[in-house]
C-alpha cells in the first residue's frame, strides 16, 4: 500500500499569538507558542505528530525492519580502528557486537603490550538515552586523560579528568567546555567555555589539577567571534584563535610556560583570515591577504610582520589552499582544484614536491591522524561513492602508498557493479555546477530511474563525496544517488562560497533547481521519480526549493531544517544567530531583511500543492531549535492544497545529529529509506 495520507487526521496546532518585527510590520506567527519547551502542550503536540507519522508509516514497519537487518548485515560489528602512535603508545578504538558505542584503548608501542581501556562509552551511556564524546586528550607524561561528554544532545559538554594509573576519576571538572589542551607540565589544562545562552565559545580558562581554581585567561567580547585552542604539532606552543566567519587572529604562549602572557601573531583585520603552524622559529601562515583562496607564507616568530614574509605558495584563483600540516622535515598541503581534493607533500630542504594521485573521477581525500612530528610517513584517508573508507600510509622515501585498512563490507560487496561519474549542470546564469553521481550498472533504468538528490551549499563547506554501506540498500534497488555541489559551498574555492551567501544566497537554491532539471533533461530520472534530501542548512535548501519549484520533486526529506530563517536571525539570544550575520546577513538591517524574506521557507509557505514530505528534528537540538521544523509543518498543514502526506518525526532524546548510538542511527535511517522507497513504488511488503 502506497502512503496516501487520506485515512488519518494529522495533529492541529491552534494557538495564535501575534508578534511585531523590528521594521514596524505586524507579522502573524501563529505557531511561536511551540518555542516553549516546558509547556506540556508542546510535548503533547510533538508526540501526537510522532504518533501520526508512525500510523501513517505503519504499512512500512516490516520493510523498515528488513532494511535495518540488511544494513546491519553489511557492518562488521566487532572491529578495530587503525592504531596511531603518540608518545610511546599506540592508540585505537574498537567496537563490539551488540554495543552502541566505541571503546577507546591504548597499548605500549614496544614489546607485546596488553590493551589498556581508556574510556568505554558503553559504560558511560548505561541508563542514558544519549551519549556523545567531545574532546579526548592525554597528558605528555601519559598519566592523565582529559575528556568531555554530552548526555542530552544539546552539545553542552562536561570536562572530566581520569588518572590512568589508578583508573580513578578526579574531582577536576567543568561545564560547557569546548577545546581542551594540556600544558607540558602535565598539571595544567586550558579549556574553552561557552556562553550559556548563545553557546558561543568565548572564554579561555586555565585550571591546575587538584585545585579549585578555574582562572579566566581571555574573554572574547565581540559576539561575532568564537574562540578555539590547540597545540602545535611540535608541542612547543599553545595557540588561541579568535574567529568570525570572515576574520581571525591568533595568540600564543609556550606550552611549558602556562602562566606566561599571551602574544599576538597578527592582530585582527576585517576580512583577513589566517591559520598558524610553527617550526624552528618560524610561523607558517595560511592567509587570505592577497586573495580569497589563501596563500602560504612564513614569518619570524620574533617579528611576525607580513611585509617581510617569505611567500611559499602564492595565491591561485583556480586552486583553493584548504589546509596545511607542518612536520620536522616536510609540510603537507591540502588543495582543491576544479572541485576535487588533492594532497601535496613538499620537502623543506630540497623543495621537492610530490602529489598523491587518485584513480576515480569523484572521490574524497584528506590527511588522517598524524601526531608524530619527526616522521617519514603520512597517513591519509581516501574513499569515493564506490570505494569504502580507506586509510593509507604514504612513505616519503619510496613515494609509495600502502593500504592499512579498508572498511570491510560484509556480504560480498563488489565495487565493479557500481559506477560513479562527475557531470556539470548549467545554472541559469551560465555557471557550471558540479554533480557527483553513483548508480548500480545493471539496475538503474536511465530516463526513469528513481533518484535521490542531496545538497547543502552553505558556510563554504564542500559536500563530501563519501562511501556509505547503508546507501547500497538504495542502489541495489535501482536508485541513482546524486550530490549537487552548489554555490555557497566550498567545492570551487572561496569565491564559490561568496556566490552563495549573504545577498547572493538565492544562487544556492536556483543552482539546486538547475541540477534537478539537468538530471531530468539528461535522462537520469523524471520529476515523478526525483526525491530531494537535505539537513540543517541543507534543510533550508530543500525548504526553499519546495517553495520555488514544488512541481520538480516527488518528495522531500528534511533533517533538522533551518527553515524559520527570519525569526531565528532576528533573535540574538539564540545560539549561532549573531555569529552568522556574516553568512546570511543581519535582518535588523532593511536590505538584508528584505532579501532573506525572499527565500525564508517558513515565511514563503503559500496555498499551493507541495510534494510529499518527511521532516525530522530532535528536541535537544542546539543548532536548529526543534520549533523551526515543528512550526514549519504546522503552518504548511493549513496552507497546502494537495493530499500528499506531510510527516513530522521528533527524536525526543537527541540533538542536531540525531541518535547517538550506532544501532539507533540505523533504525532512523531505515525509516527514511522505507519512506523514500515507498514513494518510488519500491516497497516490498
Amino acid at each position: 500500500m502506497a502512503l496516501s495520507g487520506k485515512s488519518l487526521v494529522p495533529p492541529v496546532a491552534n494557538k495564535k499569538p501575534v508578534i511585531t518585527n523590528l521594521h514596524g510590520e505586524e507579522r502573524k506567527d501563529d505557531y511561536s507558542w511551540l518555542r516553549d519547551k516546558d509547556d506540556p502542550a508542546v510535548s503533547e503536540y510533538l508526540e501526537a505528530e510522532n504518533q501520526y507519522a508512525k500510523q501513517t508509516l505503519k504499512h512500512t514497519e516490516t520493510f523498515q525492519q528488513q532494511l535495518y537487518d540488511e544494513m546491519l548485515a553489511r557492518i562488521k560489528e566487532t572491529d578495530l580502528s587503525v592504531p596511531f602512535t603518540d608518545n610511546g603508545y599506540e592508540y585505537f578504538y574498537r567496537t563490539e557486537e551488540g554495543k552502541q558505542y566505541e571503546i577507546y584503548c591504548r597499548r605500549a608501542a614496544t614489546g607485546d603490550a596488553s590493551e589498556e581501556v581508556l574510556l568505554d562509552l558503553n559504560a558511560l551511556a548505561e541508563g542514558k538515552a544519549f551519549m556523545s564524546l567531545g574532546a579526548l586528550t592525554v597528558s605528555d607524561d601519559n598519566n592523565f586523560l582529559a575528556y568531555t561528554t554530552d548526555e542530552t544532545g544539546f552539545r553542552q559538554y562536561t570536562l572530566h579528568v581520569k588518572d590512568l594509573r589508578s583508573g580513578e576519576l578526579l574531582p577536576d571538572s567543568a561545564e560547557r567546555v569546548g577545546a581542551v589542551v594540556w600544558c607540558a607540565d602535565n598539571a595544567t589544562v586550558f579549556y574553552t567555555e561557552e556562553d550559556e545562552e548563545t553557546k558561543r565559545q568565548y572564554r579561555l580558562i586555565r585550571h591546575v589539577l587538584g585545585t579549585h581554581d578555574h582562572e579566566l585567561v581571555y574573554e572574547e567580547s565581540d559576539e561575532l567571534f568564537y574562540i578555539s585552542a590547540g597545540r602545535t604539532r611540535d608541542r612547543k606552543l599553545i595557540m588561541l584563535s579568535s574567529g568570525s566567519h570572515t576574520t581571525s587572529e591568533v595568540q600564543y604562549i609556550r606550552s611549558d610556560e602556562p602562566d606566561a602572557n599571551w602574544t599576538m601573531v597578527l592582530p585582527r583585520v576585517q576580512d583577513r583570515e589566517y591559520d598558524v603552524g610553527h617550526r624552528n622559529g618560524l610561523f607558517y601562515l595560511r592567509i587570505n591577504d592577497t586573495g580569497r583562496n589563501f596563500r602560504l607564507v612564513s614569518v619570524s616568530v620574533k617579528s611576525p610582520v607580513l611585509s617581510t614574509a617569505v611567500e611559499i605558495i602564492p595565491h591561485d584563483e583556480h586552486v583553493m589552499l584548504e589546509d596545511f600540516d607542518l612536520f620536522a622535515g616536510h609540510y603537507v598541503v591540502q588543495e582543491r582544484r576544479q572541485g576535487l581534493p588533492g594532497i601535496r607533500i613538499v620537502e623543506y630542504e630540497s623543495g621537492n614536491s610530490r602529489s598523491i594521485t587518485f584513480p576515480e573521477p569523484v572521490y574524497e581525500a584528506y590527511t588522517s591522524v598524524n601526531i608524530e612530528w619527526d616522521t617519514r610517513q603520512l597517513r591519509y584517508g581516501y574513499q569515493s561513492l564506490v570505494t569504502p573508507s580507506s586509510v593509507y600510509e604514504y612513505d616519503l622515501d619510496t613515494a609509495e602508498s600502502k593500504l592499512l585498512k579498508q572498511t570491510e563490507i560484509l556480504g560480498g560487496y563488489d565495487a565493479s557493479l557500481y559506477e560513479s561519474e562527475r557531470r556539470f549542470a548549467t545554472a541559469t546564469d551560465g555557471t557550471q555546477i558540479p554533480v557527483s553521481i553513483v548508480s548500480r550498472k545493471d539496475r538503474s533504468s536511465h530516463g526513469d530511474a528513481p533518484t535521490l538528490l542531496i545538497g547543502y551549499g552553505s558556510y563554504g563547506w564542500a559536500y563530501p563525496v563519501t562511501f556509505s554501506s547503508t546507501r547500497l540498500s538504495l542502489l541495489d534497488r535501482g536508485v541513482t544517488f546524486a550530490i549537487a555541489h552548489i554555490r555557497g559551498g566550498g567545492e570551487m574555492g572561496k569565491p564559490w562560497h561568496d556566490q552563495g551567501r549573504m545577498m547572493s544566497k538565492l544562487n544556492t537554491f536556483t543552482d539546486f533547481i538547475d541540477v534537478a532539471r539537468f538530471l531530468n533533461d539528461a535522462g537520469y530520472t523524471s520529476t515523478e521519480k526525483l526525491i530531494v534530501e537535505g539537513g540543517s542548512a541543507g534543510g533550508l535548501l530543500v525548504g526553499a526549493v519546495a517553495n520555488l519549484r514544488p512541481d520538480l520533486f516527488k518528495a522531500v526529506v528534511s533533517h533538522v531544517p533551518f527553515v524559520d530563517v527570519l525569526n531565528t536571525m532576528l533573535d540574538a539570544s539564540l545560539p549561532l544567530t549573531v555569529g552568522e550575520y556574516e553568512e546570511w546577513g543581519n535582518p535588523n538591517e532593511e536590505p538584508a531583511y528584505r532579501y532573506m524574506g525572499r527565500y525564508c521557507p517558513y515565511t514563503n509557505l503559500s496555498a499551493k500543492a507541495y510534494p510529499t514530505m518527511l521532516v525530522k528534528t530532535s528536541l535537544n537540538d542546539s543548532q536548529v531549535m526543534y520549533w523551526e521544523p515543528a512550526k514549519y509543518v504546522a503552518k504548511l498543514r493549513t496552507l497546502k492544497t494537495d493530499s500528499n502526506p506531510l510527516l513530522l518525526v521528533t527524536n525526543m532524546d537527541a540533538g542536531h545529529g540525531g541518535a547517538s548510538g550506532r544501532y539507533d542511527r540505523l533504525h532512523e535511517l531505515a525509516l527514511d529509506y522505507a519512506f523514500m522507497l515507498d514513494q518510488w513504488g519500491l516497497l516490498v511488503e
